[in-house]
Parts: C-alpha cells; structure tokens; sequence
C-alpha cells in the first residue's frame, strides 16, 4: 500500500467506549467515528472535547513504519518541480510572516523541521535558526547553516531552559503520540515573554464536516490526533502558555484540501490520488503519466471555487486548517 492510498471509513457506531485519558481533558470516553484500513485501532473522537485520535494509540515502531524514507522525498526535492517551486517560494514568505516583530538574531526553533524548507529562510532574515526531526532521511538537503538535532522527540533534544525566542510547531502536533509533553517542554525551553506558534488541521471546520472519511487533511494514519480548534487551545492554555491570535487562512493547504477531499469522496477506495501524483518521484508507478489529465482537470476547474470556500470559511473562523499564536507569560517581578 502506498503512502497516501489507505482508505478511511466511518463507523457509524452511536456507542460510547472506555479509552485512555484524553491528552486534552483526561475525559475517558470516546465514540468510534473512523476505520482506517490496515490499523487496527479506529479513530475516536473525546465526548468531551472533540479531540479526535486513535485508541488504542499505536506504538512507537508501528508509528515510525508510517514514514518510510520515500515519505520525505530526494534530498532537496519532495514534489514534481513547478509544486516544489511554489512549496519554496510560499516557504520564504511564511517565514517572514513567522518572524514578524522578532529581535534580529533572534533564535528560533522548528519542531518537526522535516525537510528545513523554512530554516534556510529563517536564516537568510538574520535570525538562529534550530530545528528538531526524528528522520536523518527528512533533512538530507536542509540548509547547513541551521542547527538541526535528530531525535526521537523534543526532550530528548535536551536544550538549556530559556533556550528561544520563538518555536514553531507547524503541523506536526497531530503526528507526535504525546503532544501534551511535547508543549510542556515547549513552555520549558522557551523565554518568558517568548512566542509559540501552533498550526494543525481543524477537525471542527466546514471542510472535515463535510468530507468527512475523505477528508484530505485526516492523512491518517500519520495524524494520530485530529484537533478541533477549542481542543487545541484549551491543551495549549493547559500546558501554561497564553492563546493570542488564530489564523483560518492557508493558500498552501486549504483550497487544494477541498479539491482532494472531493476528489476523495468521488473515489473513496483510492484516496488522495491528486496529492501522490504531484510527488517526485511519483509514489505509484505511471501515476504522474496516467493522472497528468485528471490532474489538470480537478485542479482548473477545482481552484476557484476551492478559493472562494476557503475564504469563506476563513471569515467565518472555521478554517480546514488553523494556526494559533501563544506566548510564554513573563517572569513575575
């Protein structure tokens, strides 16, 4: 089975189970919503908080097995040349976005930097930029300059307490098993006053509602965690930051999640084939030739009105993907 095809089913079970404390609430009942194929646990989503997840959570090397190096692409390169273009330039320019209002030579750290695409940026601006993977294969090509430790989470990276001026967790939370602990070391590490900048799928917004099963940005079984917004936000607050802004809007992610994700429910038993014929090299063999039409077809007649529903969803704060704003409290005197 390749990388993005494993279909996802919903349940449609009404009862209520037994699961382990959520990572959010501690509440310990759930309702089963997803099968995915080939995982034994379904996806459960918390009574209380909405927190979608798997129960019972996979283990450390089942999860590692879900990231084989093709997952990360040619060093340098993950996608056909004109996508890996646009995913650089989109790159630098949320960079800066990152940075906005940073001290110059600000340190910065990327959990979950896998290729490194906003570390290089990050340096060019003047800033230190760190980063934190789990994969050696991830951040083969990443820019020499940034300082980037390979371990199995962000604690065993063992930084100094107060080691940042700002981290960046950009979709990566919903792939760690403990994204409680990995925000506490976050708090830890980082300068009182220091900014956390959080961004994952909303499993509250228009797009996962509908879709639902064939919601592209489920990705499972890679996300172990499906994060409604109030979900996110009450774990950040929980773990001692206090939550600022939230941003509903990404060019980069949402109008192409409405376009798979209706592609998706046309063709439920092959999923996500847009995405998987835009890698390099492709992921299936004679994708990118046999799909060069289809492609272009859901992807001319699709961007519009993929554009157009994602803004508005963004102006009514229910974005398929979101990003939250958070800062370390200063120091009492």
């Amino acid at each position: 089975m390749a990388l993005y095809d494993r279909p996802v089913r919903p349940i449609g079970a009404t009862e209520v189970v037994s699961v382990s404390a959520c990572s959010v609430c501690d509440a310990t009942s759930a309702s089963p919503h997803f099968a995915v194929d080939g995982i034994e646990s379904p996806i459960v989503v918390c009574t209380e908080c909405g927190l979608g997840r798997f129960a019972p959570m996979p283990g450390p090397a089942e999860v590692a097995s879900f990231y084989p190096d093709e997952y990360y692409g040619a060093p340098g390169s993950k996608f056909v040349s004109a996508v890996e273009w646009g995913v650089r330039l989109v790159a630098a320019r949320h960079a800066r976005f990152l940075s906005a209002g940073l001290e110059p030579g600000a340190r910065v750290l990327d959990v979950g930097c896998g290729r490194g695409v906003v570390l290089g940026p990050l340096s060019d601006l003047g800033f230190e930029a760190h980063g934190v993977e789990l994969s050696e294969a991830a951040v083969r090509g990443a820019d020499q300059r940034a300082e980037i430790r390979i371990v199995s989470d962000l604690t065993a990276a063992r930084y100094d307490a107060a080691s940042f001026d700002q981290i960046v967790i950009w979709h990566v939370l919903e792939h760690l098993r403990d994204p409680r602990a990995t925000l506490e070391e976050c708090y830890r590490i980082l300068q009182p006053g220091g900014r956390l900048v959080v961004a994952v799928p909303n499993f509250s917004s228009w797009q996962a509602r509908l879709a639902g099963a064939g919601w592209f940005h489920l990705d499972a079984p890679r996300h172990l965690y499906q994060f409604p917004l109030t979900a996110l936000r009450q774990l950040i607050e929980r773990c001692g930051f206090e939550c600022g802004r939230t941003h509903h809007f990404s060019l980069r992610q949402n109008p192409f999640g409405w376009i798979q994700s209706l592609q998706n429910g046309f063709d439920p038993e092959r999923p996500n084939r847009l995405y998987t014929a835009l890698h390099s090299p492709p992921q299936r063999s004679g994708t990118r030739r046999a799909s060069r039409l289809a492609i272009g077809l859901w992807l001319v007649f699709g961007s519009l009105p993929a554009l157009a529903l994602s803004i508005a969803a963004a102006v009514c704060r229910s974005g398929a993907t979101v990003h939250v704003v958070a800062r370390r409290p200063d120091a009492p005197d």
